[in-house]
Parts: C-alpha cells; structure tokens; sequence
C-alpha cells in the first residue's frame, strides 16, 4: 500500500476510535505510527520517533505537574471557595461573576476541566439557593472555563500555539485567546438571556452565602507566591514554560508545601499522552505525504469563501465525541497551510481560529468532560436528567452555531489583528 495513504487511513481510525471507544488515542497514534512507518513506509525507528514532541512533552508535564500541586494541597479549591463566595448579591449578576470565575481560574493555568471541577458544586449550590437555572449554571461556568482555555500559559493554549507555530503560524497567542475568550462570552451571553438570566430575583439574593473557607496556610502562600513567580518569569524573563514550572514544582515538594506522590498522581498523564501520541502519528502523516491527502480532502468540503464556517463544523462534529486538545487540534492544525493551497485562497489565521473555536464552543455536551462535571453537580437523579438533555441539545447545536460564529467573524478577527 501506499505510504501516504496507508498514514492517512490511520489516522482517520485513530479518530474514529478517539470518538467510539473509550481508548487512549495517543497509544494508538503511537503503535500505528510505528506500524505504517516501519512496514509500510519503510522508515528507520529513529525517524518516527522524531516526530514525538518532546518540547511539547516537557512543556504540558511540567505546567501540568505544578497545578496538580496546587490542587493538591487545596490552594486552587480555596481561590475558587472564596472567588465564589464574592458572588453573593444581586442574582442576576452572579451567572456573570461565575463565568468571570471559571474563565480565570482556566486561564491562569489549571485549564477548563481542573475549573469546572472546582467552580461548578459550589456554582450550582449557590445558584439553587438565588432561583438560578442549572442549565444556565452549567453554561456560564463551562463557557467561561473554555473562555480562558486558550491563553499562552494553560495546557491546551500551549497545545494549540505550538501546533500552529508548527504549521508556519507561530505568534499569534493574543489573538488565539482573544477569538475563543469572545466567542465563548457571547455564547454564554446568549444563554443567559434565553435561560432568563435579566429576570432573576433581587430578593433574598444577599442572604446567600458559601461555606466560610479555612483559613490560607503557610503551604497555601507559597503555592500562590511560586505560581505568580512563574507566571512573572515567563512574562518578562521569557523562561520556558515547561522547565520553569517543573522548578516551581520542585520547590512546593522540597518545602513541604506539596506531597510529590499526590501531585504526580493528579497530573493528567493521560491527556499528555494522548496529545504526544496523535503528534507523533500526524509527524509520520508529513514525512510520507500523507498530510496532503487528508487536506485535500478537506478541501473538497469547502470553498476559499466558506472554509472557515465548514472547517469549524466539521471539527467540532468530531470534538462532540472526541478530545478537542488530544485529537482535534493536534490533527487539524497542521494542515491549514495546505487547505490554504489546495483550495487556491483562505486566511490560514482565520481557519485556525475557525479550528480553535468549532471545536471548542462544543464541549459543554454532556458527552465531553465539561458537560459531565455539571451534570454530576446537579442536585438530584431528576434534574441530573433534565440537565443532561439540555446540555446534549444545547452541545450539538454548538456544532452550527460555531460555524456561523466562525464564517462571520474568523476572517474579521484575522485581519483586525
């Protein structure tokens, strides 16, 4: 068989696979590399284990490592306990301060699934007591987790920064964040005035109040005091991401501050390696021409005038059911350059944001992590199933709304840039 077809083939098993199994794609995309590049391609061992992102591997470990630290030792649940307990008041500004919330905590580091993980239970609490929606709950808090997805120092903003810096489209970090922070703000505005958000009762809103949080320990300060070093290192020194974390790790284990075993236990090895693996596979794609292939094919879905709405369906059709940082982008990205050409016309830009944001807006589906997180705060088996269905539905139409979103505003928010 033929190289590049045989490589092409695997990869649109691997995300078959990625979308109909609970398997970890990366292993996949780590055999299957090996097999087609061995005894289809021919290729030397050394040659398909160069194209695993060792960069890439050290940059999500380490930022990974460290905020498992500190979710660890409980800084990042007390940030978020006292974040929320600011939004008593009025109720019809806490689905603001929510998402405000969510859209903080993802983007200074831990990511949208470590914020909804923290900030939904204590969301939904509160909002049961002010006669807030769950489903509007659920919307704010995950739109605005996925909000501050993408900034330069969360895992799955490094993910889609390096692939496009892979791809001929490196630099682009504030504008990366900036798409997906507005898109996802004016889907959750959306909701909130569908779901009634402007209508919710003042009365009794400044009776409600949190769970008073224990007091910040001495671990707890040097935890925040390491990240916001980090944080300024990489800002102003330009130190790399991922070594300047595992140093701040370090610190927090060598003090005492955090427990190594816990730490590393809640890194999300999974996910590094389900990105590093379909890397690996979408190396081999590249070395034996495969890439081509699959660009042409997408190429013949779309047109230079409409690429951008047709490449955010398609990806966050395939982000409904599968990983959005694991597969989606890792398998996407690179081939704008060569949608680019094969469609005579197109703003590579603008389609990698159309790439971020398709499959980004979708993962507030109960069939994604998001999704799941909020329906397992929900009060009861029977708003746990409503809420399911309402998020099912609501996620699928995520599919075409962020085609729209992305066919009228990826190229305006290209060329503005």
């Amino acid at each position: 068989m033929n190289p590049a077809v045989a490589s092409l083939i695997a990869l649109l098993v691997a995300i078959g696979l990625s979308m109909a199994t609970r398997i970890n794609v990366g292993l996949v995309g780590l055999v299957m590399a090996w097999l087609v590049g061995t005894f289809v391609a021919g290729l030397p061992t050394g040659t398909i284990v160069a194209g695993f992102p060792t960069s890439l591997f050290l940059t999500l470990a380490g930022m990974t490592l460290l905020f498992a630290a500190a979710e660890s030792n409980g800084t990042i649940a007390g940030l978020a306990r006292r974040a929320v307990r600011l939004a008593r008041g009025d109720a019809r500004s806490v689905p603001v301060a929510f998402f405000a919330i969510a859209c903080l905590l993802s983007a200074v580091g831990p990511g949208a699934v470590s914020s909804v993980a923290l900030v939904v239970p204590l969301a939904m609490a509160i909002g049961r007591q002010l006669g807030v929606p769950a489903m509007l709950t659920a919307l704010v808090v995950a739109n605005g987790a996925n909000a501050g997805n993408l900034s330069p120092i969360s895992a799955v903003g490094v993910i889609a920064n390096s692939r496009m810096a892979s791809a001929g489209l490196g630099g682009h970090e504030g504008v990366v964040m900036t798409a997906n922070l507005l898109a996802s703000a004016l889907v959750a505005a959306a909701a909130y005035l569908m779901l009634g958000g402007p209508g919710l009762p003042r009365a009794g809103a400044a009776h409600a109040t949190a769970a008073a949080p224990e007091p910040f320990t001495r671990a707890h300060w040097l935890t925040m005091a390491m990240i916001g070093a980090w944080i300024a290192g990489v800002l102003a020194l330009q130190l790399p991401l991922g070594l300047s974390a595992f140093a701040a790790a370090v610190v927090l284990i060598a003090t005492g501050a955090a427990d190594e075993a816990a730490s590393i236990k809640r890194t999300p090895w999974g996910i590094i390696l389900m990105v590093c693996g379909m890397t690996t596979l979408v190396a081999l794609l590249e070395e034996t021409g495969g890439m081509d292939l699959f660009t042409a094919l997408l190429s013949t879905l779309a047109t230079p005038a409409t690429i951008n709405g047709v490449i955010a369906f398609v990806t966050g059709a395939i982000s409904l059911y599968s990983s959005t940082s694991g597969v989606v982008l890792p398998a996407f990205l690179p081939t704008v350059p060569g949608l680019v050409e094969q469609l005579g016309g197109g703003d590579p830009l603008a389609i990698a944001l159309s790439i971020n944001v398709g499959s980004s807006l979708v993962d507030v589906s109960p069939l994604s992590t998001l999704g799941a997180l909020c329906v397992a705060a929900a009060a009861d088996s029977g708003e746990g199933h409503r809420l399911f269905r309402q998020l099912l539905v609501w996620g699928l139409s995520m599919a075409l709304v962020g085609a729209v979103i992305c066919q009228l505003g990826a190229g305006v928010m290209a060329r503005a840039w």
